[in-house]
């Protein structure tokens, strides 16, 4: 106890932000770890584990009327050893303990509360959790008592069913794991696949608004992504439409922040006008990529602008001095959810004078207000700005600095500042994307800060740490940190041509064969250890794509940049192994079946050799970026390069001009320093 907070408990001592949000709860929390489950042995009593993140509107919500009321907390505190877990921190945790509560109840979310044995093996699972029952919900002080009553009278009963439910969910995970579905079938990821994918993707497109399914709806940028290499590798210009109608209502909604830049978290509604607010690191990673690429698909402005707008709001309130990358923005402020970023008629016709009435009506503003509070369903006079029509608003430039000059002397939403390896790697893949594609060296300078972040603070000895927070970094490296590093080191590379980015993801990646590799070929989430009551692997992509998917992008990459056959083959196994998965839900894993795509079409290989300071650099790297190319790779030849990509020695400059090196589907043009020549080739 001290002198601010009449509770005080052990999650005082956590670098974690949201386990701080919970160290002056009255429950007595404690950290996930052995001390917290020998105690519950010790005391004799089942274990609350309950899993957030510090901007899950609903885990606030609940940690107001439930964690923070003393009377639910003695309930707690009298039947349970309780243990916070932030599921950004680790996400093993969060991924074993959420297939088990989709098991139990056919769906899951957070915040994430289940019921354990000591020795970790769940029994209850549930999401929000009000203090008392209310509509069919079962209230948290009815829970415990219940459980407690029930723990020391039918003991046998609940330990029977955690037996139960662990070995459902150890067959859960090993169907995962399996290169063999549960009919004894196997199977074949191929272009049939692929299409079947397709066409189910397709078939949840909304036409009227753009996104897929109904509402809520959230950005899904791997769904894109995947349409966009659909779309060019196998000419199918429906999905080019799908992801651009997508792509410009979201841009034009509410979902987008019109003042600051970056996506909020997700829409409540099907227009894309009503958002969550939070702003997570790797939705603005994702989406970064996805309007990057599509720019380079379609040559359309506005879109290219998108991806500019995201990086520049990264860059100005999401990094550190140093250069790596925060993780999330708040909904709330001052406990109101938008608050921050809505605004009423009134205020706006004050601060703009004679200009207010055009630039209302450019951007959606009502006298009433448009924001619908989500539990009244009311109007509450203010207004999310959003572009309902078709206004050009180069116009309203200097409208939207005074706007966004009042917002910033607003109280500002909480800003979760740990630094996590794997949201680190997907921004950096998205920035130097970006500053190639749209020509900015600022963003590609970006990234190289971000990844000398992560390699001088996250990295030791070749192995990668998943968060840093406050100059401490802890938590051992897991896959997705290791994929998603390299995928965006193996981007800065070919954004920059520094050879040591290359040399730094093939290390990484040789690394992430040895930690994580199955006997099968997939990738397990984690290295093997006795801290989980199982070792999840898993395929289906949820608000990132899966590890695996990124894996094989990582390996098909890596084998055609350094002409490493052994790399492509691990990417076959990989494919091979969770075959008869994908047959099963092939809409469910299209990041890894873009990289099948990938695999399937006509791959190229471009070696340029000379001076990369030079104007026919420029130019030769300027005609290379006037093709949309997911499916080509670039090195610079150097004498380092040599080492890392032996195929490249000899491919050196020819009469001392700054020569092009050509190769697709396995057949090499002559090598050209002629500009024409080398448009012909990328024809």
């Amino acid at each position: 106890m001290n002198d601010h907070h009449a509770y005080t408990n052990a999650l005082i001592h956590e670098s974690s932000p949201y386990l701080q949000q919970h160290a002056h709860n009255p429950v007595n929390w404690l950290p996930w770890g052995e001390d917290a489950f020998a105690l519950a042995r010790l005391q004799n009593k089942p274990v609350l584990l309950s899993i957030g993140y510090s901007t899950c509107h609903w885990c606030h919500v609940m940690e107001n009327e439930s964690f923070e009321d003393p009377d639910v907390a003695e309930v707690l505190n009298r039947y349970f050893i309780s243990i916070k877990v932030d599921r950004e921190e680790r996400p093993d945790i969060d991924a074993v303990y959420m297939r088990a509560a989709q098991l139990m109840n056919g769906s899951g979310g957070w915040p994430l509360n289940l019921l354990l044995t000591a020795d970790k093996k769940p029994f209850y699972a549930a999401t929000y959790l009000p203090k008392h029952g209310r509509f069919g919900r079962l209230g948290l002080i009815e829970l415990a008592e219940r459980v407690g009553t029930m723990w020391q009278q039918d003991r046998q009963k609940i330990e029977a069913s955690a037996e139960s439910i662990q070995a459902a969910l150890k067959r859960s995970i090993l169907v995962s794991s399996s290169s063999i579905s549960p009919n004894g079938e196997s199977g074949e990821m191929n272009m049939g696949l692929i299409d079947q994918a397709y066409i189910a993707t397709a078939k949840e497109f909304d036409v009227s608004y753009g996104g897929f399914g109904a509402a809520p709806k959230f950005p899904s940028a791997q769904r894109l992504l995947f349409l966009l290499r659909y779309a060019v590798l196998k000419e199918e210009p429906e999905a080019f439409s799908m992801v651009e109608k997508t792509l410009l209502a979201m841009q034009r909604g509410g979902i987008h922040d019109q003042l600051g830049g970056g996506f909020h978290r997700y829409s409540t509604d099907e227009k894309w006008l009503l958002p969550h607010f939070e702003k997570m690191l790797y939705d603005q990673a994702m989406l970064m990529m996805a309007y990057s690429e599509a720019f380079a698909a379609t040559r359309n402005s506005d879109l290219g602008d998108t991806a500019r707008d995201i990086a520049d709001y990264l860059l100005r309130d999401m990094r550190h001095a140093n250069g790596g990358l925060y993780s999330a923005e708040d909904a709330d402020s001052e406990g109101v959810e938008g608050k921050f970023y809505v605004w009423s008629a009134a205020e706006i016709k004050v601060l703009l004078g004679k200009r207010a009435d055009a630039f209302m009506q450019a951007y959606g503003v009502e006298k009433d207000g448009n924001f619908i509070d989500e539990t009244s369903h009311n109007k509450t006079g203010d207004n999310i700005l959003h572009r309902p029509g078709s206004a050009d608003i180069e116009r309203f430039a200097a409208d939207r600095t005074k706007l966004f000059a009042l917002r910033e002397k607003r109280i500002r939403p909480f800003l979760d500042d740990k630094v996590l390896t794997d949201w680190n790697g997907l921004s950096i893949a998205a920035l130097a994307m970006t500053g190639r594609i749209l020509n900015e060296p600022r963003y590609i300078e970006a990234a190289a800060q971000a990844a000398d972040f992560i390699l001088n603070n996250l990295h030791n000895d070749g192995l990668l740490l998943h968060r840093w927070r406050l100059g401490k970094a802890a938590i051992n490296g897991q896959l997705e940190d290791y994929s998603s590093m390299v995928w965006g080191l193996t981007e800065l590379y070919e954004a920059s041509f520094e050879s040591r980015w290359l040399e730094s993801a093939l290390l990484l990646n040789n690394t992430m064969l040895k930690k994580f590799k199955g006997k099968g070929g997939g990738f397990y989430l984690v290295e093997e250890s006795d801290e989980l009551i199982a070792r999840p692997m898993e395929i289906f992509d949820a608000a990132l794509p899966s590890g695996n998917g990124v894996a094989m992008h990582n390996l098909l990459r890596l084998s055609r940049l350094t002409g490493n056959a052994e790399l492509e083959k691990e990417a076959a196994d990989l494919a091979n192994h969770f075959s008869s998965t994908a047959k099963a839900a092939p809409s469910g894993v299209l990041h890894m079946l873009s990289a099948v795509l990938l695999a399937e079409s006509s791959g190229r290989e471009i070696v340029l050799a000379g001076d990369r300071n030079s104007a026919a650099a420029t130019s030769m790297l300027e005609i290379i970026e006037q093709h949309y190319r997911p499916n080509t790779v670039v090195l610079w030849h150097d004498k380092e390069i040599e080492k890392l990509a032996p195929f490249t020695q000899g491919q050196t400059a020819i009469d001392g001009k700054v020569t092009a090196y050509v190769c697709e589907n396995f057949q090499c043009n002559r090598p050209t320093n002629d500009l024409d020549e080398l448009k012909k080739y990328l024809e």
